[in-house]
């Protein structure tokens, strides 16, 4: 049996043993499951820095004006916590689309990078996302992740080894110079996720681009295009799809009213707010939570 056939049918299993829910948050801190028996609206969310493999079926994500295509034995490489628009196009009743995600751990990639004989040298391509290829080794570490979950008592003894062999392999991989990039990279792109990280913590708040920029070492024209370069976004869209995709969050979780959420998440303008979450999401506010809760 391969090890895409391995990982398929833990995940099959998975989803047996707990509800047939998706996306099914698993015991294992980091991995998530997911499932779709037909392709699906765009769904937006803010996406960590993780490796989303794609077990059955293809989707694509949009990061701002970049959109990346992955089908099976494919995954999705995100470096930075960042916002984005997801899509499944190949999912069926007889063959449904299957992911699993686990996040990544910078530390563990810190501490195996360091301790390797020949690290690989950190690549210059700036994008935060991308799109590769699967070998056994790392379908194999998938596989056996999943597979803890019918071993509850063993994820904390075992699980651990299966990430650091895991964090290896990427490094020692064919995208090893991304994957050493994401773990020291240059100054300036240290730098320049620092203050991506920045724009993302004060989303809510009026946040100058002169004064990211000085975070990030570079002139404010620099950093605009530098910032476009990794995300495929501008800082001012960055932050308007965050902004959004909390007010959705917090409309369907504390049923709070477009006017109220809006301010939250620091719109002076709720009929501003009400055109821009149109623009995002289809249609304005109400309708576009009233679909969800009655989906």
């Amino acid at each position: 049996m391969s090890t895409l056939s391995m990982l398929r049918d833990a995940v099959v299993a998975a989803f047996a043993a707990h509800g047939n829910k998706s996306p099914y948050f698993t015991a294992i801190d980091g991995l998530a499951l997911l499932r779709s028996f037909s392709e699906r609206h765009p769904n937006h969310l803010i996406h960590r820095p993780a490796l989303c493999i794609v077990v059955q079926g293809a989707k694509w994500t949009t990061f701002g004006e970049r959109r990346l295509h992955y089908r099976t034995s494919q995954a999705m490489v995100v470096s930075v916590e960042m916002p984005g628009a997801s899509q499944v196009v190949h999912g069926a009743p007889d063959a449904p689309y299957l992911s699993a995600v686990i996040e990544l751990d910078q530390a563990i990639l810190r501490e195996v990078y360091e301790s390797m004989e020949a690290p690989p040298t950190p690549a210059s391509d700036e994008h935060a996302a991308f799109v590769m290829e699967l070998n056994e080794a790392i379908l194999g570490c998938a596989a056996r992740a999943v597979s803890l979950l019918g071993e509850p008592q063993a994820i904390p003894l075992l699980y651990p080894g299966v990430k650091r062999e895991l964090c290896y392999r990427l490094l020692a991989g064919p995208h090893g110079a991304v994957f050493a990039r994401m773990v020291v990279g240059a100054e300036r792109n240290r730098r320049l996720v620092e203050a991506i990280h920045a724009l993302r913590g004060n989303f809510d708040k009026q946040v100058r681009v002169d004064d990211l920029a000085a975070l990030a070492g570079l002139s404010p024209t620099a950093f605009h295009r530098q910032f476009k370069a990794m995300t495929a976004m501008t800082p001012v869209q960055f932050q308007k799809q965050i902004r959004l995709m909390e007010a959705r969050r917090l409309m369907l979780s504390r049923e709070m009213s477009a006017e109220a959420v809006a301010f939250e998440v620091g719109y002076a303008s709720p009929s501003q707010f009400s055109r821009e979450y149109a623009r995002l999401f289809g249609a304005p506010p109400r309708r576009d939570i009233g679909k969800l809760l009655s989906a």
